[in-house]
């Protein structure tokens, strides 16, 4: 028993030794708990949405704050015309639009009957599902308050309409969702082992004393990834178009030119993983939990973002597959431009500069 605790008391002291085995047994489970307990819920919430009111009678202004005042929605548009609901939801802003046609209240009063249009963004069709049944709970139940007796004589209908995804498939959710996981995995985890490994077996530097500069051995590294990342877009796309019957609504050449991009910018953060591990394993593990996770959980892709906390939300952002995903649903999906995802570019371009400058500085540390 004696050397039993020996060994129960070394095994101790080499935990408490090694700094990053303390972190992943004491500090990662709070982190994946304090993550999964906000970030992991159906419910939506403060939905930005928009309201096309041509009646502007105190029925349709009482029913609006109604709206307005749940916790699921907040009114950040007041249209004036139908032609900008459209634009409304290309320029991402709101996820689900209410209109109102003219007389609603004299309708409502004299033929107990009227009608209310609610529109929803369903590239994302759960969303889009939960957002219409919301609105139409509010709705029903200001139809009570109009008359509390049970055989109230005035009837609200809504007509739904599905934008984008008329057939609520749930493959235009889920497709930007995978080619970002994929895209990240294959050229993030991939670049970093294959450098670390060449430093375990001690071959580079056997590269780098060769008379080819230290940056171009690690850009050679890198190129074949990105061949190979661009002809897994090309299989994705392929999948998706002919087999998932998911359109290409936009640019091929402008999705496959922002898919080259996010590409860039994952090779650049496989770079900087391998900068700083130091063995295979080190490496596979920061881009499984340190990258895979924060892309399913916090790229909107699973959860809307909308709904976390503000220091989750904020924490997105750093996210490259956030930006990527909204990219290609814009693209691809809503058919969008260049004018619509200039922002989200923009982001992934600075991203990628910012990641190349940092794993080069990395790399000229380790060389010296």
């Amino acid at each position: 028993m004696k050397q039993f605790f020996s060994f129960v008391k070394k095994e101790f002291y080499h935990i408490w030794r090694d700094r990053r085995t303390m972190f992943i047994l004491l500090g990662m489970p709070i982190v994946q708990i304090v993550i999964f307990g906000f970030a992991l819920t159906n419910e939506v919430k403060n939905s930005k949405i928009a309201v096309l009111d041509n009646a502007k009678d105190e029925t349709s202004i009482s029913l609006i704050d109604e709206i307005n005042a749940s916790k699921y929605f907040e009114v950040a548009k007041n249209l004036h015309s139908y032609h900008d609901i459209e634009k409304a939801f290309q320029s991402g802003t709101i996820k689900m639009a209410v209109v109102f046609p003219d007389r609603f209240s004299e309708d409502l009063h004299h033929l107990n009957h009227a009608q209310i249009q609610l529109i929803a963004d369903a590239s994302d069709p759960n969303l889009a599902n939960i957002l219409t049944n919301y609105a139409s709970s509010i709705i029903r139940d200001y139809q009570k308050k109009l008359n509390p007796n049970i055989h109230t004589p005035f009837t609200i209908t809504t007509e739904m309409r599905m934008l984008y995804n008329p057939q609520l498939k749930g493959a235009y959710n889920f497709v930007p969702g995978v080619m970002a996981m994929v895209l990240l995995l294959v050229c993030t985890m991939m670049t970093a082992i294959t450098i670390v490994k060449e430093k375990e077996t001690g071959t580079m530097e056997i590269m780098l004393v060769s008379p080819m500069k230290p940056l171009m051995v690690i850009v050679a590294k890198a190129i074949p990834y990105l061949l190979l990342s661009i002809i897994n877009i090309i299989s994705i796309l392929c999948l998706s178009v002919f087999v998932l019957e998911v359109p290409i609504n936009g640019s091929i050449v402008l999705l496959v030119a922002e898919s080259i991009l996010f590409i860039l910018v994952c090779l650049s953060l496989g770079l900087l993983i391998s900068s700083a591990a130091d063995s295979q394993q080190t490496a596979m593990f920061i881009s499984l939990v340190a990258l895979f996770l924060p892309t399913v959980m916090l790229s909107g892709f699973m959860f809307p973002v909308e709904n976390m906390p503000v220091p989750l939300r904020i924490v997105s952002n750093i996210v490259p597959a956030k930006w990527y995903y909204s990219i290609v649903k814009s693209v691809m999906i809503k058919g969008l431009g260049i004018t619509a995802i200039w922002k989200e570019t923009l982001i992934l371009l600075g991203m990628m500069f910012f990641l190349i400058t940092l794993a080069i500085k990395k790399f000229k540390v380790r060389l010296a």
